[in-house]
């Protein structure tokens, strides 16, 4: 039996998240084409029972902080070097390479290592071919592989390479559990999805969801959380004239609750103004930061 910890790294829109959730075959991170979209350290599990589990790490992307908020999410990156037992290098194929490099020289690993080249069903002309040329002879880059999450080209190949670099050794969790963040982590984040979804420019970086109620009856499950933003006019554009963005940001996420947790659900969604919310370290703990 192989377990251990798998944890990937990478500049933001890598395709850290889509590669988790398609190993797993489960939406557990959340994806949106905007930069920062992941702020905490997700673990999803993979396991076969007998053979392995493998504990995935999705970690934020790696960025310079600005914020208490993004020093939070920095740390959750630091945590996962720490705990790695194989580290899953990303690159976006028609990134800048050299600013990968870099970030990759920081981290100073100590253990194996997959370099990932991710996107290749967008890869522009020769790109595939220069970003190979590119990490050969880098130290961390032992082994290359080339993929596209989206699409799931390579899975199969890249599933094989994390085993073979497995340690030996018992599983960590039970063979049915998928997480260990709580379902209104989830529930929080499906939210918050929605909010990057329908808003553009800065208003997703200004937001945090809190869920203060979670209640299972007996026929559904009875919802409510807080949609935090920073100014009152943010407040006004996520309400939206007479409601009707708040009233899309609900519609949109019950869907989606409701299939991951296989319930029917009672959804309230309120819009809260918290200035500066993202530099106050009580308002950071209370919104899971």
């Amino acid at each position: 039996m192989k377990s251990g910890f798998v944890n990937i790294f990478g500049k933001p829109n890598a395709g850290k998240s889509t590669l988790l959730n398609a190993l797993l075959g489960e939406k557990l991170a959340i994806v949106s084409s905007k930069v920062q979209t992941t702020r905490h350290r997700i673990k999803g599990f993979l396991t076969e029972p007998e053979k392995y589990q493998i504990i995935f790490s999705d970690t934020p992307g790696i960025i310079e902080t600005k914020y208490k908020l993004h020093e939070k999410m920095m740390a959750a990156v630091k945590n996962a070097l720490e705990d790695a037992d194989v580290a899953l290098l990303i690159v976006d194929v028609n990134d800048n390479l050299e600013a990968c490099d870099t970030i990759f020289k920081t981290l100073n690993l100590s253990v194996p290592t997959i370099l990932v080249l991710n996107k290749i069903d967008e890869a522009k002309n020769g790109k595939i071919a220069e970003a190979e040329k590119f990490f050969a002879d880098k130290v961390y880059a032992k082994k290359i592989i080339k993929i596209s999450a989206l699409q799931q080209h390579h899975l199969k190949k890249l599933l094989q390479s994390i085993i073979e670099l497995l340690p030996e050794g018992e599983p960590f969790y039970n063979e049915e559990d998928l997480s260990d963040l709580p379902t209104k982590f989830f529930v929080s984040e499906i939210i918050r999805e929605k909010v990057y979804e329908l808003f553009e420019d800065e208003i997703p970086y200004h937001v945090a969801v809190n869920v203060n109620e979670f209640k299972e009856k007996e026929t559904l499950v009875k919802i409510q959380a807080d949609i935090i933003v920073q100014r009152e006019t943010q407040k006004s554009i996520i309400i939206g004239a007479g409601g009707k963005m708040i009233k899309q940001v609900g519609t949109l996420a019950r869907k989606d609750i409701e299939k991951f947790i296989n319930n029917k659900i009672f959804l309230e969604l309120f819009v809260k103004v918290k200035p500066k919310w993202r530099d106050n370290e009580l308002h950071l703990k209370e919104y899971g930061y």
